[in-house]
């Protein structure tokens, strides 16, 4: 790319982010509930800082995250449903290497990509969700297949893709999922675990303090959506490759309904990012709805008491996007960083990726 062209995009950038919000909540409601409508996505949360950001990279994160949110945006807008926009959406960020989803899934120990991914259609509770997949291009379509063509919620490993297959799903070889980056973030990793071996003759499991501090920054980049569409419903979708060097077919919350993903009409729509074992032991996507429900709070105070203070005392972390029934969207974090981004009915964009984005 040309250094003008490059000082242009860093401009278009900048201004996008520069948007004020209140702890990265946005309010957007309009008089005609008829017409009101919104998208909130987010591709992971963690420890990611400018000063470890090239530009290249951070034009690039800016360019599929805005992508991605106007694909959504635009069925919005010709009156599609949150349930096709929420996928379609996520379909973009699967496609890149960018995230740890689709083509970019992150390795597990044994060199393979276990793809996780859930929806929720907040108009009457149905959900769908598969877990351990390793043909499936783009998880996100076949938990939609669960939801809408099975009598069960959710499909893990050989069930989900021989299912897969009686949906006209194409498989894909695993090696499609390769991507140089994330192989060498496991090699990486599992140096680390030989030295810590080496050091002092323990297992890296055995050795939490050290498996955890290098796992801990290896678990994000899952991608998701919540949209609230033109006749009044939510939807929420979740997907991601899991966590690097994960074993034992670990699974997280993303494809678990009411930790990773949530939806209902009477409240909101979420979608979440973090360390999988501690939002499933909070539920937090159902808890920010459940505490909008029984508390009558709103949803930026229930995302932000859940996510900066019920999940950190667990000793988590992470975020959540969201979208109440009202067009209110929050994108709550409590790490350095999340990819995220927001459009409302009015066409007007915010993209961030840091802490502070104003």
């Amino acid at each position: 790319m040309k250094k003008a062209h490059t000082t242009i995009l860093l401009a278009v950038f900048t201004m996008l982010i520069s948007c004020k919000h209140k702890e990265n909540a946005i309010e957007t409601k309009t008089s005609d509930s008829a017409s009101n409508f919104g998208i909130v996505i987010h591709g992971g949360a963690g420890t990611i800082l400018k000063e470890k950001m090239t530009d290249s990279l951070e034009i690039a994160y800016a360019q599929k995250l805005e992508e991605a949110i106007k694909i959504g945006h635009e069925i919005l807008k010709n009156g599609g449903t949150a349930m096709e926009a929420v996928t379609k959406t996520i379909n973009v960020m699967e496609d890149s290497p960018l995230f740890n989803a689709g083509k970019g899934a992150v390795f597990t120990h044994e060199e393979t990509n276990e793809l996780d991914a859930s929806v929720m259609d907040g108009s009457n509770l149905n959900a769908g969700a598969v877990a351990g997949v390793t043909h499936i291009k783009n998880p996100i379509d076949l938990a939609v297949e669960v939801m809408d063509h099975s009598e069960h919620v959710m499909l893990a490993g050989e069930g989900a893709e021989n299912f897969a297959v009686t949906r006209g799903i194409a498989l894909v070889d695993p090696s499609y999922f390769y991507t140089e980056n994330r192989f060498n973030s496991l090699q990486r990793i599992k140096s680390k675990e030989k030295m810590e071996l080496d050091h002092d003759g323990k297992t890296a499991v055995s050795n939490s303090s050290a498996y955890d501090s290098f796992i801990k920054d290896s678990k994000f980049g899952t991608v998701g959506c919540a949209a609230l569409d033109k006749n009044g419903n939510l939807a929420a979708g979740t997907s991601t490759g899991g966590m690097t060097n994960k074993r034992w077919n670990r699974i997280g919350d993303a494809p678990i309904i009411g930790a990773g993903t949530y939806a209902n009409n009477a409240t909101c729509a979420v979608s979440s990012t973090g360390w999988g074992e501690y939002f499933i032991r909070g539920m937090v996507a159902h808890d920010i709805s459940a505490m909008m429900e029984y508390k009558g709070v709103s949803l930026e105070e229930a995302a932000r008491e859940v996510i900066q203070k019920k999940i950190p005392a667990l000793g988590g972390d992470g975020g959540i996007v969201a979208i109440d029934k009202d067009g209110n969207v929050t994108m709550e974090f409590n790490t350095a960083g999340m990819y995220r981004a927001h459009m409302n009915a009015a066409g007007e964009l915010v993209v961030g990726i840091y802490k502070n984005i104003n």
